[in-house]
């Protein structure tokens, strides 16, 4: 079994509740295919480097998984037919990281210092 990192980005439009779905959609391709998700991240909406189908912004998600490549073709056919997917991204790993992902730091850090704490 080996280990990857998903990121994908919903579209904008998209509600949160849609987001978690389609996030739960994903892990369940996963464990149907023998596979278990170690870590989901839900990374908000956020602003793209560069337009993509027309959308400005886009919901980030965040997932470790462990499972067979067979599974991986299987989600990459997946992410292609969901149209709400806007952009994906899996990368192979040699072991999975359970601690937070440097986006999500950077943004706890943020909430701190706006906050006026360090």
């Amino acid at each position: 079994m080996n280990f990857y990192e998903l990121v994908f980005i919903v579209k904008q439009d998209a509600s949160s509740s849609h987001v978690e779905a389609v996030a739960q959609e994903v892990a369940s391709v996963v464990k149907d295919g023998g596979g278990e998700v170690t870590k989901t991240e839900f990374c908000g909406l956020r602003s793209l480097a560069y337009p993509v189908k027309k959308n400005r912004r886009g919901h980030y998600v965040l997932l470790n998984v462990a499972c067979e490549p067979s599974e991986v073709k299987e989600l990459e056919r997946r992410f292609g037919l969901n149209e709400d997917i806007i952009r994906f991204l899996i990368v192979r790993v040699e072991n999975l990281d359970n601690n937070p992902s440097a986006l999500m730091r950077r943004n706890f850090k943020e909430k701190l210092l706006s906050a006026g704490q360090e």
